[in-house]
């Protein structure tokens, strides 16, 4: 294969391809593992508004060309999660070599590869935060942070809202109100993973800047999400919908077209992490677009909630895992393919500095100021499935479940997963 191509395969087409080779009695030289001295590498994938298939064609051309026999497929993951895609893929019994954006945690951990013994490994961010057991099976490229409010700045000077003065809730919703009023929808939201994600952007900036250690004490049972911070945030949702401050519609949109209608003007507001930068760079609109902290009740700046910027897992069933490592370690490790990554997604790192737009340096600017970053990972890692659970909760809301029911179901679905 050429190595300015790639090839997209769905997993049907990749059993199809395994089988049809098997048949044939050879192929063997063109897949991982193989006798030829060629290696493919098959690598599970998101593709996003920033990491799209071009993004990652040309990243892969840089590694294919210093590493000749070496070919990097990848895989898609559709309209379902990475994670969901490996699982189908292993239970097929066709394992990729790499994925990407997929966290192990205590249940899935045995499903990869342990990098504690790679030297290179211990200098990447965030790589002891997302231990198991003392061991590490992610690395990622640099750091996320995520509670952040975008905001339209020609809306807010048209309904006379100053955005320094957005430090409270309370501050926050009389700011919506104004924004309405001018004709703006206040705060854009979408379906897909989106509801859940803006609501965890938002929640625990508030409740785990207070309580670091809530979700610890929650797998401990001495809290819950019916009488802690988290209700009054299920509330304040369910009130936002109520006054018309989040579109009732917003659940028919995909996050690209969410993040298109802030974009576009539509929307005034716009909760999401500093991978946002990059599309309103790519869409020159980042001087006419602001940011500040989500606002809380209680300190502020609050911390950011934050994660491993591009983490990439070595899977366990692989038939070339040395070579998998050796791709994995030049993701993370070398200089162009770091920058070429933290600046595809408005990422952050030690040490690299990239040239950015004056939004990129607002987002800068409020890490700096931040208390903290709160990664939810290790001891204070939520129960498998919490993220897609309380995506699947928050959504609710949209459809007539009251706050009390979701914060309640939520608790039952977190004790019926212990």
């Amino acid at each position: 294969m050429p190595m300015n191509r790639r090839r997209f395969l769905t997993a049907g087409v990749l059993a199809s391809a395994v089988l049809t080779a098997s048949a044939c009695g050879g192929g063997d030289d063109d897949v991982a593992g193989g006798d030829g001295g060629d290696t493919t590498l098959r690598m599970i994938v998101n593709i996003t508004p920033n990491l799209t298939e071009q993004f990652w064609n040309e990243l892969f051309d840089l590694y294919e060309a210093e590493n000749p026999g070496i070919t990097v497929e990848l895989e898609l993951t559709g309209t379902i999660e990475a994670e969901a895609k490996l699982q189908q893929d292993l239970a097929a019994g066709d394992p990729p070599d790499i994925a990407q954006h997929v966290i192990p945690n205590p249940e899935t951990a045995e499903l990869f590869v342990d990098l504690s013994g790679e030297d290179w490994a211990a200098d990447t961010p965030l790589f002891e935060d997302y231990a198991i057991d003392g061991k590490h099976y992610v690395v990622g490229v640099g750091e996320q942070i995520q509670s952040l409010v975008f905001y339209n700045k020609a809306a807010f000077e048209e309904a006379g809202v100053d955005a320094t003065q957005l430090q409270t809730i309370a501050q926050f919703e009389d700011a919506m109100r104004k924004l309405q009023a001018a004709g703006y929808v206040p705060l854009q939201s979408a379906g897909q993973w989106v509801t859940g994600a803006q609501f965890t952007m938002l929640a625990d900036a508030g409740v785990l800047t207070e309580d670091p250690d809530w979700v610890v004490k929650r797998k401990d049972g001495e809290t819950t999400f019916a009488d802690s911070g988290y209700l009054r945030y299920f509330e304040l949702y369910e009130s936002w919908l109520d006054q018309g401050f989040l579109s009732q519609s917003a659940l028919g949109l995909e996050y690209p077209d969410g993040q298109a209608a802030f974009l576009e003007g539509e929307s005034a507001m716009y909760i999401m992490g500093s991978y946002f930068v990059p599309a309103a760079d790519d869409a020159g609109l980042s001087d006419q677009i602001g940011v500040i902290p989500v606002p809380t009740d209680g300190e502020y700046p609050p911390g950011q909630f934050g994660n491993m910027a591009q983490p990439y897992t070595v899977v366990e069933a692989s038939d070339a895992k040395e070579e998998a490592i050796d791709l994995v370690e030049w993701l993370v490790t070398d200089e162009e393919a770091i920058e070429i990554q933290l600046a595809a997604d408005g990422n952050l790192r030690k040490g690299f500095s990239y040239d950015v737009s004056s939004l990129g340096e607002g987002v800068q600017a409020i890490l700096d100021a931040s208390p903290m970053v709160i990664v939810k990972q290790g001891e204070r890692q939520p129960v498998h499935g919490y993220a897609e659970e309380l995506n699947t909760q928050v959504q609710s809301l949209f459809t007539g479940s009251s706050a009390g029911d979701v914060a309640t179901n939520l608790d039952t679905w977190w004790d019926s997963q212990r």
